[in-house]
């Protein structure tokens, strides 16, 4: 595995969907313009509108790192101001500056290190 995926979670405050909305949407702007490593970053709400889980993967910790930096002021207001009960769970093998960061982080956090998966197949015999 040598990408780093990464689930956030976290609650909308009540009454406060549409601005949670509006900020989300500049958490990706900022990541679509600026990231140079961010593979995945999606949003989605629950049917309630009072849950929200962030799917994002990078190329490695140094992408993560990356889009944090791009990203603080923006995600500072969406937790000042729209969401609350921020918890990630990472995937992944670990680096220190990571691990670092993630400490430094409100948060909290849960790391999983790759065990075993599926592995490519060929569906034909290569010649």
């Amino acid at each position: 595995m040598t990408t780093l995926e990464v689930s956030a979670h976290m609650t909308v405050r009540p009454g406060q969907l549409e601005g949670f909305k509006k900020q989300a949407a500049e958490c990706i702007r900022i990541t679509r313009e600026q990231d140079t490593h961010t593979l995945r970053y999606d949003w989605f709400l629950s049917s309630d509108g009072t849950e929200c889980e962030v799917r994002e993967a990078y190329t490695g910790p140094e992408g993560l790192i990356e889009h944090n930096t791009h990203i603080l002021e923006a995600r500072m207001k969406l937790f000042k101001d729209y969401a609350d009960n921020h918890f990630m769970t990472v995937y992944g093998e670990p680096s220190q500056p990571l691990l670092d960061l993630l400490k430094a982080h409100a948060a909290g956090f849960k790391w999983f290190c790759f065990v075993q998966g599926l592995e490519p197949r060929c569906s034909e015999e290569v010649p």
